[in-house]
């Protein structure tokens, strides 16, 4: 559905140059939720709005939804949908009146996209509002309305760009469900960017970490926190005397991290934890050393992407898609 070789993005800011993407490759099949994460600055949102044809690649080869990102993006809108961060609806509109207007762009006749839209918004638990307007929903249902207008033209592709953003935990529940279902009941491919490592985690086949322009990692989430060197000991031992015996049998483990020891509590990574927990119990039951706690944990994303990064998704930076201004438009 995505192919993308080198792609990238440089913009001026003032007489310098900026590489906000500097060389993207990229692929995402048809049927996948793909996860797309990145700090600020990172050249996420610039990506976005390439292979949405919103910005024309300053080098680099596409196809979305199989057609040429530069040749033909007229031919990439026709088959993709978009749902901006922000979202489409005017306040004051009929829900309906806004789906409606919204599939005529794409030359499809009133009466087909009514019957259209009205099976969205009972598939995605709209029904009753096609006549409300969009100031008087809910949050959750907005977003809701936001995903009908992207899909009422049948894509085979869909962007999604921070779709549950300020979103209730339960709004968001929510929308995950509907968003899953896309894939399950329509065979729609997700194309996901969010801020919630807990969301890429839940809903993602695979994930794409970019960073400083570049792609620096992709895989399930199973697959990137197997990378991140493995699984998470905590050992809590009853007296501070015996930590340094616990960090030490913890070191001997196969594959084991240099443990870190913090008063009674001794913390350290080793492969396969379940296996490592079985034997460090053993090791400290025969050396005697009593324990008030212990545990294994995988890794989390939150793990992975400071891994990767060395900053956390939501620690601010300068976003040089925002702060730039087109090469072109300084020529």
């Amino acid at each position: 559905m995505i192919h993308a070789r080198g792609l990238a993005r440089t913009f001026r800011k003032k007489k310098q140059e900026v590489h906000a993407v500097a060389g993207v490759d990229l692929d995402v099949e048809a049927g996948e939720i793909v996860g797309f994460l990145g700090p600020n600055g990172a050249g996420k949102t610039t990506t976005l709005r390439m292979l949405t044809t919103l910005l024309t690649p300053t080098a680099g080869t596409a196809t979305v939804a199989g057609c040429d990102l530069v040749a033909d993006p007229v031919g990439v809108r026709r088959r993709i949908g978009y749902v901006s961060q922000s979202g489409s609806t005017a306040p004051e509109a009929r829900a309906g009146e806004e789906v409606v207007d919204h599939a005529r762009l794409y030359g499809i006749s009133t009466e087909e996209a009514t019957a259209r839209g009205k099976q969205l918004f009972r598939e995605l638990d709209l029904d009753g509002l096609w006549e409300r307007q969009p100031k008087a929903m809910s949050g959750g249902q907005r977003r809701r309305l936001d995903i009908a207008l992207g899909l009422v033209h049948v894509p085979g592709l869909v962007f999604l760009d921070e779709p549950t953003t300020g979103l209730d935990p339960q709004a968001r529940a929510n929308l995950w469900q509907h968003i899953r279902g896309l894939r399950a009941e329509r065979g729609t491919t997700v194309f996901l960017t969010t801020h919630y490592l807990d969301e890429a985690d839940a809903l993602c086949d695979r994930i794409l970490v970019i960073d400083s322009g570049r792609i620096v990692a992709s895989g399930t989430p199973d697959q990137l926190k197997s990378d991140v060197g493995g699984d998470v000991l905590t050992v809590t031992a009853e007296h501070a005397d015996a930590a340094g015996q616990v960090a030490g049998l913890m070191a001997a483990l196969p594959g084991a991290e240099a443990p870190q020891v913090d008063g009674t509590r001794v913390v350290g990574r080793a492969p396969n934890g379940g296996a490592a927990l079985v034997a460090l119990v053993r090791e400290l039951d025969a050396a005697g050393i009593a324990v008030a706690g212990i545990e294994s944990r995988r890794p989390s994303l939150d793990d992975v992407f400071l891994g990767l990064t060395g900053r956390s998704l939501r620690e601010t930076g300068a976003p040089a898609a925002v702060l730039a201004e087109p090469l072109e438009a300084a020529r």
